[in-house]
């Protein structure tokens, strides 16, 4: 029976499918049914008399290969033996077992995993004598994760370091020895990691002239799927496959490119018909999962992106409820309006359809506290649960032992840092506590001193006032050294984990109640838990999931986009995809927190924000506006007639109007303005073009871009 290709496809994805010679890019919106296409092109290649085994399907992940090729099969209703369908990885493998002798392995090599890779990390720094005595050197893991990350992004580590993790630069010489010794182990021992899979082929296909037309031609056929997380490697091996006119169709969306961090280069989507001459580029724009006004919002967003492929999601999914805009008084205020809005949406929805997403793990800590408090289940992807993160166990261990001399657990925690001090230490110091035993106490803190100034902090600690906020500031200040030695690799993400704790303590005046809602112990079921739990989740983890109602929180500058990405143009891109993939995870229901105020642990008071400018940039009529009261309500705003004003930093293409809320200071006036969050002030001068001093009563001398203020 042959494909009934009217009822089952929609006009774009039949064009995709019926496209089936010379190069082609399918540009697949969010819910647009990009699987669904790939699956019956698949079967129509098929059902046209292609041989099966002349078609290569290259995935990122194996299940998802088995599942269109299973899905195509059904369709088909007979089997497509001989197809090959996988993961660039897995095709790389197969190809270099046969060939070998060609790249130098003239009897064969061996593939290693992440723990072989690890250890010869750990034995070539041995070998070289690195690190020796010195607890802060970089774990395996790290060296091996700098090594990978130059590899896949094609860049020296020093670029990788000082983009992501500049607190390791002091080991930079090292860990470019290590790399070259790493290189040279795996050579004298013919063994291959997943990078090098990649470039053994491309090299292989490079110089083998006869091997590269041999595989052409038994692959007339290639289709890639998520084409948008591709890096520089892959894209050059889907070329040599391909040819310069071969039957190549790359599937994917540049707005979903959101892994630059594992080297996706969304160069390679953007570039795509530049490099395959006559490529043909089809939009996939009918979202079958959103909602209209959710889709209206997310082309707005889209609408501001520098480069990218047009494209106008669209939905027969009709609402006349609008995305909200929610704008708590505080970061401290929102999680309790979060759970306010998870608590109204149970009424409607499963726990387990609605989700809230963040841009960093950290974030969710203090919503995760609320949730623990009132007992609504949760189930965290991305980033770790809060009372599980090792740097928080330390720390609230001091805590535990102010409040309880007794809790051996919490001893065995806040002793882990010092060396020579094991459990069986651990137990002879807490006998030796508690049975009053000066002798044996003098003299094991004689032996260590970190011991003696750790006991020193505890006396301190009990001797001032009990409030969590007090003794986490002091406690704070004496675990920073701690921390840095302890997590040498990861200190400044951990920091602030460390600072949404002393923020949540800050709404704290009883310790046990403090301790008692973190849930130190946790439940070791969370994990299997699928049902009736809410989910929690990054950005990234939440790609290519979708709930009927989302949540999103914390849409202020240097949380979301996260204050690195502010600091270069293709980072802050990366971050109005990210926002874009946030979005279009919704159904039915939307909701943006954009806290008007973030607490500052070393003022004890609040800052004022600067929304997302993801946020600034959207106009009016996409979106409800809702403020917290001060008696703890949320207030519907009207919106002014025009669309709301929009910084010149962030400014979308000339192409697209933007009409601002109020006018612009006047240059020549230095007269009286208002901002909306630090209020009614005196503009004193203009040290450059739309930029002005402005001082403030009680927040004092500001420099604000002029479209953030009003004049009076």
């Amino acid at each position: 029976m042959p494909i009934d290709f009217e009822n089952e496809l929609n006009e774009a994805q039949r064009e995709a499918v019926q496209t089936t010679e010379g190069p082609v890019l399918v540009i697949a919106g969010a819910g647009s049914g990009k699987t669904r296409t790939i699956v019956y092109r698949l079967a129509h290649l098929v059902e046209q008399g292609v041989d099966p085994a002349q078609i290569l399907l290259l995935t990122f992940t194996r299940k998802a290969a088995q599942e269109m090729l299973n899905r195509a099969e059904t369709i088909l209703g007979r089997p497509l033996t001989g197809t090959s369908g996988g993961t660039f990885h897995s095709f790389a493998y197969a190809t270099l077992r046969r060939n070998a002798a060609d790249i130098g392995f003239e009897n064969g090599f061996t593939l290693m995993d992440r723990a072989d890779s690890e250890n010869i990390c750990k034995e070539v720094k041995d070998n070289l004598k690195l690190g020796k005595g010195d607890r802060s050197y970089p774990k395996k893991g790290t060296l091996l994760d700098m090594i990978t990350k130059s590899r896949n992004k094609e860049a020296p580590i020093e670029v990788i370091m000082e983009k992501e993790a500049y607190h390791l630069s002091p080991y930079l010489d090292d860990m470019n020895e290590i790399a070259t010794g790493y290189a040279h182990f795996k050579k004298q021992h013919a063994l291959v990691d997943y990078d090098d899979l990649l470039f053994l082929l491309d090299k292989l296909l490079e110089e083998n002239e006869p091997l590269r037309n041999q595989l052409q031609a038994r692959y007339r056929y290639i289709m890639v799927d998520e084409y948008q997380d591709t890096n520089l490697v892959q894209a050059r091996i889907v070329k040599q496959l391909a040819g310069k006119n071969g039957n190549v169709m790359a599937v994917g969306d540049d707005a979903q490119s959101i892994y630059a961090f594992r080297g996706a280069n969304v160069q390679n989507i953007l570039d795509f018909p530049k490099i395959f001459d006559g490529g043909k580029v089809i939009r996939l724009e009918q979202n079958y999962r959103s909602v209209q006004p959710i889709l209206d919002l997310t082309n707005e967003i889209l609408a501001g992106a520098a480069t990218k492929f047009d494209k106008n999601l669209y939905s027969d999914l009709k609402s006349d409820k609008l995305p909200e805009v929610v704008y708590p008084l505080s970061d401290q205020t929102q999680a309790r309006l979060v759970v306010d809005q998870i608590l109204e949406l149970k009424k409607k929805y499963l726990l387990h359809d609605i989700a809230v997403l963040f841009r960093a793990g950290y974030q969710s800590f203090p919503l995760e506290v609320a949730l623990t408090r009132i007992g609504i289940d949760y189930q965290k992807y991305g980033g770790i649960r809060f009372h599980e993160a090792a740097h928080v166990k330390d720390v609230l261990s001091y805590l535990r032992l102010v409040l309880n001399p007794h809790d051996l657990l919490a001893w065995q925690r806040a002793l882990d840092h010092i060396k020579g001090v094991g459990p069986k230490t651990v137990a002879k110091i807490y006998q030796a506590i508690h049975s009053g035993d000066e002798k044996y106490m003098a003299k094991i803190t004689k032996k260590h001193e970190p011991l003696r100034e750790l006991l020193n902090e505890l006396n301190g600690l009990r001797s001032i006032e009990r409030r969590p906020a007090a003794l986490l500031e002091r406690i704070s200040a004496f675990y920073q050294p701690i921390l840095i030695e302890k997590y040498p690799d990861d200190y400044p993400k951990r920091q602030a984990g460390l600072e949404q704790l002393n923020q949540i303590a800050a709404s704290y005046s009883d310790m046990e109640q403090f301790l008692g809602d973190l849930s130190l112990d946790g439940d070791p079921e969370d994990e299997k838990r699928k049902e009736n739990a809410v989910v929690l989740s990054t950005v990234h983890s939440a790609k290519g999931l979708e709930w009927s109602a989302v949540i999103i929180i914390d849409l202020v500058e240097d949380r979301f986009p996260s204050r690195k990405a502010m600091q270069r143009a293709e980072d802050l891109e990366e971050e109005r995809r990210l926002m874009y993939v946030a979005c279009t995870r919704a159904k039915e229901c939307l909701k943006m927190m954009v806290p008007s105020s973030v607490y500052n642990r070393a003022s004890g008071m609040s800052d004022p924000t600067l929304p997302s400018p993801f946020i600034l940039e959207l106009p009016n009529n996409v979106f409800d506006k809702l403020n917290e009261s001060y008696g703890g309500g949320l207030e519907k705003k009207r919106h002014a007639p025009s669309n709301s004003y929009t910084s010149p930093s962030y400014s979308k293409p000339s192409s697209t109007t933007q009409n601002h809320a109020a006018a612009k200071p006047d240059p020549k006036q230095l007269g009286f303005c208002k901002h909306k969050i630090f209020g009614k002030g005196k503009i004193i001068a203009r040290p450059e073009p739309n930029k002005y001093k402005v001082n403030f009563p009680g927040f004092g001398i500001k420099t604000i871009i002029g479209d953030y203020l009003e004049l009076l």
